[in-house]
């Protein structure tokens, strides 16, 4: 996407990829169905007794575009978005989506296959996760994280090695397999990036025999890393040398703390892990891939898309 490597004045560059992202925002994403629709698991998923797809929350009048929220999810499923023709996935690389919600529902366009569309811009396989959601108001409290994460989790370490193993059948490197998170599902991207020596769930089938460990990952505006007692990164963050190189995508004046982002990364520096952090002065917390007014935030895809570039995920642009 030139929008993204041209040299024209600054003022340009950002009209234009203004421009880029409402098109993403506004029209690209909902005017294209899903290639594939896969379960996550054969039958029930661990814990579950219905196998509900989710019902699909009243729009908010007050969003222009309006955003989509799915909530009630009981039967996980991956819906894979491979890059049209001409635009051939030449690297083989796929990235697991994992929208936000507060775990309540999944913003399954604007956090979703918004984010699958420009992966496909770039040849990459977009795949949103629709993990599962709490199921009901005052059973779990934000501050239970590790019961509230819990399904989460377990759907993010089966979606990994389920791509795996469909990776030559689906035209994929089982070498390239990348997470990318926002808010909530940034979070639990962050757990599915640091959680793969041990399943959280009890094995299924084969494909449970199959390595969860992302290859990359990237968390943006990352949901509740911090424990709010010791102001400390939470202790179910794994950090080691064998976590996968990470790009971290924050805004100094979200209400979810850019501090998340922070000491993730400096976890990752101090286990020798590759890593980039990128915190802008605004922008909020929620916007996707979508602009937000008096802000350069919209710019972060094109920061995303040189990490990738470099890491050899892309097509050969």
């Amino acid at each position: 996407m030139t929008v993204y490597t041209t040299r024209l004045p600054a003022l340009s560059i950002r009209y234009g990829m203004v421009l880029l992202l409402l098109c993403f925002a506004g029209l690209g994403a909902d005017a294209r169905d899903a290639d594939r629709v896969v379960d996550i698991w054969p039958e029930l998923a661990p814990g579950e007794s219905t196998r509900n797809t989710g019902e699909t929350l009243a729009r908010r009048a007050n969003e222009d575009p309006p955003a989509t929220r799915v909530k009630s999810i009981t039967r996980p499923r991956l819906h894979v978005f491979h890059p049209p023709a001409p635009a051939a996935n030449w690297s083989g690389a796929s990235v697991l989506i994992f929208p936000g919600g507060a775990y309540n529902y999944v913003v399954t366009d604007k956090e979703g296959s918004e984010a699958a569309a420009w992966l496909n811009q770039h040849g990459i396989t977009g795949i949103v996760v629709h993990y599962r959601t709490k199921q009901s108001a005052g059973t779990q409290t934000n501050n239970d994280l590790p019961k509230l994460s819990e399904r989460p989790l377990q759907d993010g370490q089966r979606t990994v090695s389920l791509v795996r193993h469909h990776a030559g059948e689906w035209g994929l490197k089982p070498d390239r397999i990348g997470v990318l998170g926002f808010s909530a599902g940034g979070q639990a991207a962050a757990l599915v990036t640091t959680r793969f020596a041990s399943r959280s769930y009890k094995s299924q089938d084969a494909v449970d025999e199959i390595s969860c460990r992302p290859d990359f990952s990237m968390l943006v505006y990352p949901w509740r890393l911090v424990d709010d007692e010791t102001g400390q990164l939470r202790d179910v963050l794994k950090i080691s040398k064998e976590t996968p190189p990470t790009l971290l995508i924050h805004a100094h004046n979200d209400s979810a703390t850019s501090i998340s982002s922070v000491l993730f990364y400096a976890g990752l520096k101090r286990s020798g892990v590759p890593a980039e952090l990128h915190i802008y002065e605004t922008g909020g917390h929620g916007y996707g891939m979508r602009p937000v007014r008096n802000s350069n935030v919209a710019t972060w895809p094109a920061r995303a898309a040189d990490w990738l570039r470099r890491r050899g995920m892309t097509s050969n642009e």
